[in-house]
């Protein structure tokens, strides 16, 4: 059975979803699509916290699901701009997940991330496979990767 990890870019989601479809982003539903094409042996969640409590109950459903939840407090500069980055420890974990899974499964449109997933594949031999919102997902990462989902239908919360 294929090995995969999972890493999902709560952020990133977030935002896309809601901008493009005006709703939220069904970690469920991604949980049981990717589980469906092999083992989960690897998930992480990355996100800011803000320590609101709506906050985390929605930490504890991702835990709940099966991902470790990395949390990086919610900085609030003087200038009234906020810093909240997950991208370094991402590509971090990616890479130290590559020697022992078959395919890396990133959800994040964000194209900082095409880089590495040419160096998975490269470097590691491990396929990739993206999930984004399209029209919000960059091209590069889209071409970077084996296989792209866009997500929209089961992969979306509706009210």
């Amino acid at each position: 059975m294929k090995k995969i990890a999972l890493f999902a870019d709560v952020q990133n989601l977030y935002y896309t979803v809601r901008q493009a479809h005006g709703c939220h982003f069904n970690y469920a539903a991604l949980w049981a699509e990717v589980s469906a094409s092999g083992q989960i042996v690897e998930a992480y969640a990355y996100a800011i916290d803000r320590g609101d409590p709506k906050q985390r109950q929605f930490q504890q459903i991702l835990r709940n699901l099966g991902f470790e939840v990395r949390l990086k407090p919610f900085i609030q500069r003087s200038d009234g701009s906020a810093k909240g980055d997950w991208d370094v420890g991402i590509c971090i974990d990616v890479l130290d997940a590559a020697p022992r899974v078959d395919e890396v499964v990133l959800a994040s449109g964000d194209g900082d991330f095409d880089l590495l997933l040419d160096k998975l594949r490269s470097a590691h031999g491990v396929s990739s496979c993206v999930y984004g919102v399209p029209g919000l997902t960059a091209n590069s990462l889209i071409r970077a990767a084996d296989r792209y989902v866009p997500v929209e239908g089961a992969l979306l919360l509706k009210n």
